[in-house]
């Protein structure tokens, strides 16, 4: 193994899968070379923009057609990794494939079968590291997907390894993680400290550790929202847009798209001379807009456990004196791609933003179309873009004003309520880091903030050796002392033994304390396989040879050749048969042992009982040129080999040969049922209304 360490990450989300790879300096490298300072942070994770490949569509689109997402999906970004990854480092480099929302939304068994044949294609067509199927290749909820991302965001500024630069005050240094992507949103953020002990049962305790083995714990609150992304809120959006208007109407007026333009319901632009069943017709009216699409936040839904957010979640109070907001996907996408002019460099003002979106969807789609072929809006802005964004922009600012609670900078007096203004943001930006209420960002020392990076500084953590024997692991789970039920494990080899699938490391590592008698057992199992291998013939010379050894000759006492014989079917004869052998240089044959009534034989066979209970000798000049065996007395063949003495092949652990079959355990986590009300969250202990609503996070999620 070289100096550097790779890990691949595909990201299959709900539009399209991309592929992350990561590099990171061996541990044992660092800590020769690194200073004091450097030996108290995290590993540092590299990646490069050409590292990075995106291809539509989304992977749930093969959900029907499970055979075409190797060759039309997965092999291009396989190749591309490959590419990337040194050929000798490969074999050592793990790969993850982690859907999100897309996939969280397909049943149950159509989820399953298209995860399996992607994990098999993978292993088929790639010499990557994927030692476990389940937690490699998975659909992560949506509050894991948000706990990686705030572990991205507060990793690439800074405050894990240097949390006295990014002092908010109260004893707070992180930052708290906004995403949005197709069909879920989800926050993440750390509560202040009186809120913090409030819900300590509703924080998830996340642990990382240093280049020296040193820890970092953090304790976080997370939470999603499906169906909240920007294209299921459009869907709902105009499903009630269709409900308040009537079956009878075929022409729906739609105030989020610009004046005039024509598109069917599932978005396709119409031309003007087309007559469709059902369509809209944009009116270009973007108040009107941001009214009817608040009503999808679902404030008023009865909340269990006070405080809520939206959709009746529990979330606790957030204090935006100390809680700053970084924002990634569509709200980067929404507040820059054609509203980018001046905020490059500029925190994200709210009167500023909602008067451009004003002034960009108040015209009509033919100026709109007229910009697009000019580039007004540079070269990235087409058609789609275009028209989708007005609404998208409605959203995104219910989702952060109305829904989340974000003050709204530019336009309300922020200054009696303490919430950092617009002046104080330009003023400290830049020595402070991000210090305003909200920042959308796409990228921070350039760097795209994903959380596929969050991931793998997890990874990366766990890779590094403790500094002592009662170290806990890396990880997260519920908010309690050590290790929780509900502890997920960044990767398969940190697993407890029995269920990580890795026993052959345990005991042929060189370090291992259980290598000597690993071996061994190693030996003993290889030989015991080769015993159950060989025929019913060779097993009884074996067992006599090693009698003999040990002076259980042939003319011992009955009693004594019995040991073992007599006690396991497959070491001797059956009692209920009759064997004659005659083997070749061999004087010697003998009749099995018969079972009498008293014994519990069967009755059906009167030879059976009329047989006398003894051994015979005889000793012969010739040997027969063939080796006749007869047996009789009672053989069902339903019940599988009577020479094994084993049952039917669908009840026992071994083949028809006695070879052992080797199965994998599947239960590397514990599932916690998601109760049909929890959208994902957990319960607090002392809420009896909330005390059924428990979500695994790294858990493969069921339906919702």
């Amino acid at each position: 193994m070289g100096k550097w360490r790779y890990g691949v990450i595909l990201d299959a989300g709900s539009s399209g899968t991309r592929v992350h790879v990561y590099r990171w300096l061996d541990n044992n490298k660092v800590r020769k070379e690194a200073d004091p300072k450097r030996l108290k942070s995290l590993p540092e994770i590299k990646t490069k923009e050409e590292w990075t490949k995106k291809i539509h569509p989304g992977v749930s689109s093969f959900a029907t057609k499970i055979d075409q997402v190797g060759p039309d999906h997965l092999e291009s970004l396989l190749k591309h990794a490959l590419a990337v990854v040194p050929a000798d480092a490969v074999k050592d480099t793990p790969i993850f494939l982690l859907a999100t929302a897309g996939m969280r939304l397909l049943p149950n068994v159509e989820r399953q079968l298209l995860l399996d044949r992607i994990c098999s294609y993978t292993r088929s067509n790639s010499d990557f590291l994927l030692p476990d199927c389940d937690l490699h290749i998975q659909v992560i909820p949506g509050e894991t997907e948000g706990l990686y991302g705030w572990i991205a965001t507060n990793y690439l500024l800074g405050s894990f390894d240097a949390p006295e630069k990014h002092d908010h005050g109260k004893s707070h240094s992180t930052y708290g993680f906004l995403d949005m992507g197709g069909a879920s949103a989800q926050i993440a953020f750390a509560p202040n400290a009186t809120e913090a002990e409030k819900h300590a049962n509703d924080l998830k305790l996340l642990r990382l550790r240093n280049v020296d083995g040193s820890p970092q714990e953090y304790k976080v609150f997370v939470t999603s929202w499906l169906e909240y992304g920007v294209h299921e809120a459009r869907n709902r959006y105009l499903k009630h847009l269709r409900e308040a208007s009537g079956e009878e109407i075929k022409e729906l007026p739609d105030p989020c798209l610009p004046a005039g333009l024509r598109t069917s319901l599932d978005g396709q632009m119409l031309p003007a001379d087309s007559t469709p069943d059902v369509h809209l017709l944009g009116t270009g009216k973007f108040d009107e807009c941001l009214r009817q699409t608040y009503p999808l936040l679902d404030k008023d839904a009865p909340c269990p456990d006070e405080p809520c957010l939206l959709h009746g979640i529990h979330v606790p109070a957030i204090d935006f004196d100390v809680n700053h907001f970084v924002g990634i996907s569509e709200y980067w996408h929404t507040t820059h791609e054609i509203f980018e002019a001046g905020y490059k460099d500029k925190a994200y003002d709210f009167n500023t933003y909602q008067q451009r979106v004003q002034e960009f969807c108040s015209q009509d789609w033919e100026s709109v179309d007229v910009g697009i072929a000019a580039h007004r809006w540079g070269k990235k802005v087409d058609r789609q873009m275009a028209y989708e964004v007005c609404f998208k922009a409605s959203w995104i600012i219910n989702m952060l004003h109305s829904g989340i609670g974000i003050p709204r900078v530019g336009l309300e007096d922020t200054a009696g309520s303490r919430h950092n203004g617009t002046k104080e943001i330009l003023q400290h930006g830049k020595e402070k880091g991000f210090l305003d209420p909200f920042q959308p960002v796409h990228k921070i020392d350039s760097t795209e903030v994903s959380w596929t990076l969050g991931k793998m500084v997890l990874y990366a953590s766990a890779q590094v050796p403790p500094d002592g024997e009662d170290a806990l692991p890396v990880g997260f789970g519920s908010n309690v002392p050590g290790i929780p039920g509900d502890f997920q494990y960044p990767s398969v080899e940190l697993l407890p033994d029995a269920e990580s699938g890795h026993w052959q490391e345990t005991l042929f590592a060189g370090e291992s304390p259980r290598r000597i008698p690993g071996v061994l057992l190693f030996v003993f199992l290889v030989v015991l396989a080769a015993f159950f291998a060989c025929g019913r013939s060779r097993r009884s010379r074996i067992y006599h040879k090693v009698t003999n050894f040990f002076n259980f000759g042939p003319h011992t006492s009955h009693k004594k050749r019995r040991i073992f014989g007599g006690k396991v079917p497959f070491l001797g004869r059956r009692n209920a048969s009759y064997e004659r052998v005659l083997e070749d240089g061999s004087r010697d044959f003998e009749l099995g042992d018969i079972s009498d009534p008293s014994d519990g034989g069967s009755d059906s066979d009167s030879m059976t009982h009329r047989m006398p209970k003894r051994a015979f000798s005889w000793n012969g000049t010739k040997t027969p040129t063939k080796t006749p065996t007869f047996k009789f007395g009672f053989d069902d063949s339903s019940s599988g080999s009577i020479g094994l003495g084993i049952g039917s092949s669908s009840g026992n652990p071994m083949d028809r040969t006695g070879l052992a079959v080797r199965t994998e355990s599947r239960e590397h986590l514990a599932p916690i049922a998601l109760g049909p009300t929890s959208n994902g969250r957990r319960s607090r202990a002392g809420s009896p209304t909330r005390s059924h609503l428990k979500s695994p996070l790294m858990t493969p999620v069921a339906d919702d």
